[in-house]
């Protein structure tokens, strides 16, 4: 009897994505998977259902499963952060998860894999004793830090906030500016959303394993500190599986999909030649900073492919909630910019097919947000990143990206949240002129690293045997 696995992502279309290449890594060792769907709350682009829609079509062979809806949090009128009402909701979910797994016979029910912002499942899969795990979307890196913060936290009477760009030491990574770790962790440790962040960081390490979206050797020291005793003192912490990249093949072979305007115009250009601009499902800039990269761009006489939003405050959880509206380019870049730059550059709106550009030949340097998904897409393709971290635990991403993987450059300026053209336009010459073989010749020795990895026998592949033994032992376990 084939065995079901149920994967339960959440809510947010950046942790759907690399849980659906992980139902892929289960299909491929013969089990059934169903991800369970938590209705999207609102319409917007960063959460939306359309974006389900088309992971869904895209896989076939995984089931999904929505569940039925109740009635959603009032998002807009609320004064509770954004967030925090998406975890009440996840909460409020639990009986009708219950409801699911329960339709499902026990002997076919082989585990259940949770996001880590869903960690209040572990309460449903202890009262049907089914096996729960952990699904860490980032990296072990940022993992590391958030499980070692609790105890750093616990006896503090002030928030992180005051101690600014102060080093703070973690096992298995380089020092953390505090101002680099994720905002809300950085308020008054009482503060409702510093607390509840935590407890998920807490939780998330009380399940019976943790997947992780990496491979061993690329960020090996943060791997042995989550397995070293000393790690969280008192405290012992599940195994970990790096079982990643687990990332998307773009449009794949016999997908009758169209194909994107701008990978035509990118067949036209030589091949390494092409900066990709490109900040995630969630990243928007001021009029002022939009303007600023396309002087930067325009003097670097590079060519440029660039994906514009409407402009939005980054730090406003609410633009979360409206849907987006495609930008008006010519309001939004300086007056005859498009014009003079139109022989070199292709500003696109709002969306491109990311896996594919990275992956196309002309595709020579990847200016990125550092979001994790994205970074693995960057070192699969083998393209050099300019770091642009915007928000979530991107900051740190960009420390271990540059000082641990050697994958990225940063480009400064983020810290104080505008980045002049004159960066801009240095750090894209750089990177396409003067050391760019250079870089580039580390993310390519990254990639095999990744793709040894994910072969049969690598560390990767093993990894995920492992874990499935693991739940098989624990299974005849549960049973006695």
């Amino acid at each position: 009897m084939k065995q079901t696995v149920i994967l339960y992502p959440g809510a947010g279309v950046g942790h759907v994505v690399p849980m659906a290449e992980l139902a892929r890594v289960f299909l491929s060792h013969g089990y059934d998977v169903t991800m369970v769907i938590v209705p999207p709350p609102f319409k917007s682009s960063a959460l939306g259902a359309s974006q389900i829609e088309q992971i869904a079509a895209a896989n076939p062979s995984i089931s999904f499963h929505v569940l039925p809806p109740i009635p959603a949090p009032d998002f807009a009128g609320s004064p509770k952060h954004p967030f925090l009402l998406m975890l009440q909701m996840l909460r409020q979910y639990n009986n009708k998860l219950e409801g699911f797994l329960r339709s499902i016979p026990r002997q076919r029910l082989h585990s259940l894999v949770i996001d880590m912002f869903c960690v209040d499942a572990i309460d449903v899969a202890a009262k049907l004793g089914v096996p729960a795990y952990t699904f860490v979307p980032s990296g072990a890196s940022s993992l590391a830090v958030v499980t070692q913060l609790p105890t750093l936290l616990a006896g503090r009477q002030t928030g992180l906030e005051e101690l600014g760009d102060t080093p703070l030491e973690f096992l298995g990574v380089p020092p953390v500016p505090a101002s680099h770790l994720i905002a809300e962790l950085l308020a008054h440790p009482e503060e409702e959303q510093c607390k509840t962040m935590v407890s998920i960081f807490e939780r998330g390490m009380d399940s019976r394993g943790v997947l992780v979206n990496t491979f061993e050797s690329l960020e090996s020291r943060a791997v042995r500190a989550l397995r070293d005793p000393l790690c969280v003192p008192g405290k012992v912490l599940p195994p970990v599986y790096c079982v990643g990249p687990l990332v998307s093949g773009g449009a794949r072979n016999g997908e009758k999909t169209e194909r994107h305007e701008c990978l035509a115009w990118l067949d036209a250009q030589p091949e390494r030649s092409v900066v990709f601009l490109c900040f995630g499902s969630m990243g928007t800039f001021s009029v002022e900073q939009l303007k600023e990269i396309a002087v930067g761009l325009e003097k670097s006489g590079q060519r440029f492919l660039w994906v514009v939003r409407v402009p939005a405050n980054i730090n406003d959880p609410k633009r979360l909630l409206d849907k987006p509206c495609e930008p008006d380019l010519d309001a939004l870049l300086p007056e005859g910019f498009l014009e003079r730059t139109k022989d070199r550059g292709l500003v696109i709106k709002s969306w491109a097919p990311q896996v594919d550009v990275l992956n196309h030949p002309a595709a020579g340097a990847f200016v990125t947000h550092c979001g994790w998904n994205s970074t693995m897409e960057g070192i699969m393709a083998g393209v050099t990143m300019l770091c642009w971290p915007l928000y979530a635990e991107q900051k740190m991403n960009k420390i271990f990206m540059t000082e641990d993987m050697g994958v990225g450059v940063e480009i400064e300026g983020y810290r104080t949240g505008f980045i002049k053209a004159e960066e801009v336009e240095a750090k894209v010459r750089l990177v396409m002129e003067s050391e760019g073989r250079e870089f580039q010749a580390r993310v390519v020795a990254r990639r095999k690293e990744a793709e040894a990895a994910l072969e049969v026998g690598g560390s990767s592949h093993a990894a995920f045997v492992q874990f499935l033994l693991d739940v098989e032992n624990l299974g005849e376990e549960l049973a006695h």
